[in-house]
């Protein structure tokens, strides 16, 4: 896997996303106030925090599929405004359609007005091959595994050919051997589009497996607490010094055992 060795601090340098202020309500619950961050071009940022810090309705707000109360967001520095084909999500929940094929399921990408392919059918095929399912156009969710059909949302997200996505614990429901298998898959895809990535997990050591930069939330109001860069090259041995401590470096910094984190 030939990943770019331009560096995270360059990336971070030609901002992305840019989330300034951002405050968040939900009747007497504060899930967001104040939050600010910025996501380089190219970058892989992982988000991690406790129960309640306001993971995912920050990452369903870059999405705009929930509008903050106060602050902005913007992307290519262009405010958010709603969803859009610059910006593909993925659901821990697969969000397959039943009734839909894996084709079908990855062509619904493409059924929007302001798709421009020129060949969807070879756009499908294209994805298909790229997230491992050569052989399976033709079957269902019912019949696909949990990883199989999270790499089926993962290919309908990347239909539109987004700028930037977004990828909300999409990993969280399969078996830590498939799970371990989706990681290698994502870093390749990831290094052959060059997309930025924004990826919300409760697994530590999953954040540090895959990203750049991992982003630590604190709850009650969700907020950003801290940020490391992980400075260990790819692929990354999960019992090796660096990556240890790295994990126990996130770990303190949250300050609870591993399982409270959401």
């Amino acid at each position: 896997m030939a990943l770019s060795s331009e560096s995270s601090v360059d990336r971070e340098s030609r901002e992305k996303i840019t989330v300034r202020n951002v405050s968040r309500a939900y009747d007497s619950t504060q899930a967001l106030e104040g939050v600010s961050l910025s996501v380089g071009e190219g970058e892989f940022c992982c988000i991690v925090g406790p129960s309640g810090c306001g993971k995912t309705t920050l990452l369903r707000a870059i999405a705009g599929l929930d509008d903050p109360d106060g602050g902005s967001i913007l992307v290519g520095g262009d405010p958010v405004t709603g969803p859009g084909l610059d910006r593909g999500m993925v659901f821990q929940e697969y969000a397959l359609f039943p009734w839909r094929t894996v084709r079908g399921n990855v062509r619904f990408g493409l059924d929007r007005p302001a798709c421009d392919c020129a060949d969807c059918e070879a756009r499908v095929r294209e994805l298909i091959d790229l997230v491992g399912l050569d052989g399976f156009e033709d079957a269902y969710p019912k019949e696909l595994s949990g990883g199989m059909k999270q790499r089926v949302g993962i290919a309908r997200a990347l239909a539109p050919d987004p700028e930037i996505l977004l990828m909300d614990e999409p990993f969280g429901s399969v078996d830590a051997r498939t799970r371990d298998r989706l990681h290698a898959e994502l870093l390749d895809i990831w290094a052959q589009t060059g997309q930025t990535v924004v990826f919300v997990t409760h697994d530590i050591d999953e954040a540090v497996t895959l990203a750049d930069r991992v982003v630590v939330m604190d709850a009650e109001p969700g907020s950003v607490q801290s940020t490391f860069s992980i400075g260990i090259e790819r692929p990354r041995e999960r019992t090796s010094r660096e990556f240890v401590d790295y994990v126990a470096r996130i770990r303190d910094e949250l300050g609870s055992p591993i399982d409270t984190i959401e």
